[in-house]
């Protein structure tokens, strides 16, 4: 009898440290709480994705049904662009990420990534256009990852630039769990492209067999968030586990992350998804997560503003409702703030040209910029 009572004390006290971290204690702080102040810019959006700067001043934000809204001088000007492209906006599917050239300035090229419509299939696709005005022009297709499939979830989907200027594109799995570890689709895989969507013959797989030659990584799940560190020459990415399992990972040629082969997380349903948390030749983790949070998009600190954060990693967190600020020593994790907890799903999180941090926000949709202290 002392032994069940006891059971019931544990399981009971893991309940409720499992709802306070997801948000329960809305009204809990953190250390990196006190040193901004989160200022609502607009308290208009449904469900934000991306954001990315023009030389101009203007920010332009998307929006999962396929909008991208114009603000300027933090204020939202009224205009959203015309001529985005169609968007597959069914279950998860819709407009994700957008990304500036690095060399925007002289050739004026924006990338988005969307779930792309192909018959009454989807797939997450790359389009690059110019503008003219508030118009989109001289869109181009550079990316589509094949085959299309059925599912409206999981389709990723963040692209960053390197120092090269070669472009990295996050891909989801699609649900389709076997397929993720085979190289002859692009499901649950990172790939690199040229700028104009062509192959790098560096690749790790070009030439091997039906391998497609786009992928620089494999065995992911639902990769929702990615930043590119210039300072060190890395790719770090966020993916979503299943039950848990949440990974922070260093994206490096050719490994394979292991999903699903590989989990630190559990099937939705309670029932084990797989025995092996590693297994040789399996890159894991530089963190996880059990509770899953669900990470979503992120940016490295360069900022001065924020003196103490350099370095840092800010990975907005769906399920907890937070913003999570991930120090790291070198390629290592070693510790973790909590911030802004109860704000809203944090789906990304972005260094304005001027230094300042911004944040978009799901339930309530906000735009919101975090003013350092004095």
């Amino acid at each position: 009898m002392k032994k069940k009572n006891l059971l019931l004390l544990l399981l009971s006290g893991f309940i409720g440290f499992s709802a306070l971290a997801q948000g329960g204690n809305k009204s809990a702080s953190s250390p990196g709480d006190a040193k901004i102040t989160p200022v609502k810019i607009y308290d208009g959006l449904k469900n934000p994705w991306g954001m990315a700067w023009l030389p101009d001043g203007r920010l332009l934000v998307t929006e999962r049904s396929g909008e991208i809204l114009v603000f300027k001088n933090d204020k939202y000007t009224g205009v959203k662009l015309t001529g985005v492209p169609a968007v597959f906006s069914n279950g998860q599917g819709g407009l994700m990420d957008i990304k500036l050239h690095p060399d925007y300035k002289k050739n004026g090229w924006i990338y988005i990534t969307f779930s792309k419509p192909v018959g009454d299939l989807a797939s997450t696709a790359v389009v690059r256009f110019k503008l003219k005005g508030n118009e989109i022009v001289d869109k181009e297709d550079i990316f589509e990852a094949k085959p299309a499939l059925k599912a409206d979830f999981h389709f990723g989907s963040r692209v960053v630039f390197d120092k090269d200027k070669y472009l990295f594109v996050s891909v989801g799995e699609r649900g389709t769990q076997p397929k993720v570890l085979e190289l002859n689709n692009d499901h649950g895989k990172v790939h690199r492209l040229f700028d104009d969507g062509r192959v790098p013959t560096d690749n790790p797989f070009v030439g091997q067999g039906d391998a497609h030659g786009s992928i620089w990584t494999y065995g992911h799940r639902n990769q929702q968030g990615m930043v590119y560190d210039a300072i060190t020459n890395r790719i770090w990415e966020v993916e979503h586990g299943p039950k848990g399992g949440d990974e922070l990972n260093l994206i490096e040629k050719g490994k394979n992350y292991g999903w699903p082969k590989t989990s630190y997380g559990i099937n939705y349903d309670g029932t084990v998804l797989t025995p092996n948390k590693e297994l040789p030749g399996i890159e894991n983790p530089k963190h996880y997560w059990v509770p899953s949070i669900g990470p979503c998009g992120m940016t490295i600190v360069t900022s001065s503003k924020y003196p103490e954060w350099k370095g840092n990693l800010l990975i907005g967190a769906l399920a907890f409702t937070h913003l999570n600020r991930v120090v790291l020593d070198g390629t290592n994790y070693v510790s973790e703030d909590r911030m802004l907890q109860g704000k809203g799903r944090f789906r990304y999180v972005a260094e304005s040209p001027d230094g300042f941090i911004y944040a978009i926000t799901e339930g309530p949709g906000t735009l919101l910029k975090l003013v350092p202290k004095k």
